[in-house]
């Protein structure tokens, strides 16, 4: 079926008069885009990124309208007709049906990383070859394989996971890292994350590889708020993985020399360029000794052990 796009430019204060006008005039529901609304969602959100597409900002800019659809039949030219009648200036566009649950799916594929993985969304058949397959179902988390930050610290990964190893995983998100270290060899993780979804969305995961929660488990919570989470987190670990942003990075690292062994190390990303120095500095600060510095796309990752 086919549907009827249309777009009605409005200043921000008049938004709800205008849904109210055209709900009057049969129109069911709406969306509102906005810089105003970006821009609070972009501040109320800053733990999760350093970095916004420059191209997406500037599609903001200055933008407050009104997008709402309508059926292409008798019914739905019915309605437009009144709309147009009432405001002049509604754009129109004809969009085709599709099935929007689903045809997101087709933008992730298999993906290979470093030298031993394979990143393979649920669908998706394991392709042939001697990889390790990591079974993911993307959602609403972060951490699908496709972002460079994801696979500088898979690829760091292959040179420290091994048997016998226990892995934290600090901003875990979709599980992938933890998932990753495991499928590498070690032993055990547990991955928390400010996210109260991450916990449910990596343990899907982790299940689609056939890890157990003996073997991996996560928790959802502040860590630089919350001391009594930090100290529930134990220490002795050998792997401490943090691939957030680096205005997490900065005042989290301090707290991570406790968390590991004494020859342990720290795997983090998330640095987007231009704060790689500072970050680096930061780490040197804490206590690390810094093993490698990699970057990808922009992206920065450093290996650091604590010095002794």
């Amino acid at each position: 079926m086919r549907y009827i796009e249309c777009c009605l430019d409005t200043a921000p204060e008049e938004i709800d008069a205008r849904c109210e006008e055209l709900s009057a005039l049969g129109v069911g529901g709406f969306v509102v885009e906005s810089e105003e609304d970006f821009q609070s969602f972009l501040e109320n959100n800053r733990q999760y990124w350093d970095y916004v597409d420059a191209d997406l900002e500037e599609r903001f800019r200055g933008l407050s309208r009104l997008k709402f659809y309508l059926t292409d039949d008798a019914d739905g030219l019915g309605i437009l007709q009144e709309v147009r009648a009432r405001f002049p200036a509604v754009r129109q566009n004809t969009v085709e049906d599709a099935d929007w649950e689903n045809n997101w799916r087709s933008y992730y594929q298999p993906i290979e990383v470093g030298e031993k993985l394979v990143v393979v969304p649920e669908w998706e058949e394991i392709p042939e070859g001697n990889r390790l397959p990591l079974r993911l179902d993307p959602g609403l988390t972060f951490g699908t394989g496709s972002h460079a930050t994801t696979r500088l610290c898979l690829q760091a990964l292959e040179n420290w996971a091994g048997p016998g190893r226990r892995v934290l995983d600090l901003g875990c998100g979709s599980g992938i890292l933890g998932i990753g270290a495991l499928i590498l060899g070690c032993d055990s993780c547990l991955g928390v994350d400010i996210d109260p979804k991450s916990p449910d969305v990596a343990a899907e995961n982790a299940a689609l590889n056939g890890l157990t929660s003996e073997r991996i488990r996560f928790l959802s919570g502040d860590l630089l708020k919350d001391a009594s989470l930090r100290r529930s987190l134990g220490s002795g670990y050998d792997i401490v993985l943090a691939n957030i942003v680096a205005d997490v990075i900065l005042p989290l690292s301090p707290h991570v020399p406790a968390f590991l062994k004494p020859n342990g190390v720290y795997i983090t990303s998330g640095i987007i360029e231009g704060r790689q120095d500072e970050v680096q500095r930061a780490l040197e600060a804490s206590g690390f000794r810094i093993l490698s510095h990699t970057a990808e796309d922009d992206w920065h990752c450093f290996v650091a052990t604590p010095r002794p």
